[in-house]
């Protein structure tokens, strides 16, 4: 397994890109901005971009792993990849993502803490209601890890 920051050509993993955030201008608003990682394992199997917020936060703003790989460790490997890579950098590790019985247990085992929402971003921030596992996602749950 490798992990190889991605500098040209980003939008060639739209796909995979569009799993973790499903409207192609949200991601066009940090994509540019942030470093991209992919993980390969014959073939791409999952990518990621963070961004410096300031502060000493880097936020993980898309975190994708191929429906087929999901559940076989390549998300946390990614996430334990940037812990690693970017400490001593940054202070705090912090991701936004949808209230989802999904998605915020897998943040919660690679040790993030929530802390704090904000209301109503899906409704306000997307053109067409998302759902996951069959809930609307309504507003931002913000989780944070010391790195």
């Amino acid at each position: 397994m490798k992990i190889i920051e991605v500098k040209t050509g980003k939008k060639d993993y739209l796909p995979l890109l569009l799993l973790a955030d499903e409207q192609e201008e949200m991601i066009d608003r940090y994509l540019d901005r942030g470093t991209m990682y992919v993980l390969v394992e014959n073939g791409v199997k999952a990518a990621c971009v963070v961004t410096d917020e300031g502060g000493g936060v880097l936020e993980l703003k898309n975190l994708a792993v191929a429906p087929t790989y999901q559940g076989m460790g390549y998300g946390r490997a990614l996430v334990e990849f940037i812990a690693e890579t970017y400490r001593g950098r940054y202070s705090l590790l912090q991701v936004g993502t949808g209230d989802s019985p999904l998605t915020v247990p897998f943040y919660q085992r690679c040790g993030f803490a929530r802390s704090h929402v904000v209301k109503n971003f899906f409704p306000e921030h997307y053109d067409h209601p998302i759902y996951e596992r069959g809930k609307q996602l309504v507003d931002m749950v913000y989780l944070q890890r010391r790195i």
